[in-house]
């Protein structure tokens, strides 16, 4: 896509980004242009996603409603939990999983640059590397 101007984007203009689906949780790409993927996604309360990591790509998570905690680390062990209004961040290639919390549903507005997969599913962090 060339972007040659401002444009505007409407979450129900988007599409669902290429890969499976997660039960309980809606995913629309809104913008991909060069390096850089923005989406938007909803999850219901208390969904938790399997483990992945995002390959080159470092990820920013502005959560507009509810709570997401992200887990990662040796063993997962490690997490933050960004909430309503405030940005969570994952640095590429870190395995990681999301858990939305019971505060309702999570919604996030989701910016990826880098290159390389936009998700590679795997079977979960070593428990003593991170």
């Amino acid at each position: 896509m060339t972007l040659r101007g401002p444009i505007v984007v409407r979450p129900e203009e988007g599409v669902m980004p290429p890969g499976p689906q997660t039960s309980g949780m809606e995913r629309r790409q809104l913008l991909e242009h060069g390096d850089r993927w923005i989406g938007w996604v909803c999850t219901d309360p208390g969904v938790a996603s399997g483990w992945h990591h995002h390959g080159d790509r470092d990820t920013y998570i502005f959560m507009t409603a509810g709570s997401i905690t992200i887990e990662f680390g040796p063993g997962g062990r490690t997490s933050i939990t960004p909430s309503a209004g405030e940005l969570g961040y994952v640095p590429p290639n870190t395995v990681h999983r999301e858990v939305t919390g019971s505060d309702g549903p999570g919604i996030a507005f989701v910016v990826r640059i880098g290159s390389g997969p936009q998700n590679v599913n795997v079977d979960g962090p070593d428990p003593d590397v991170a």
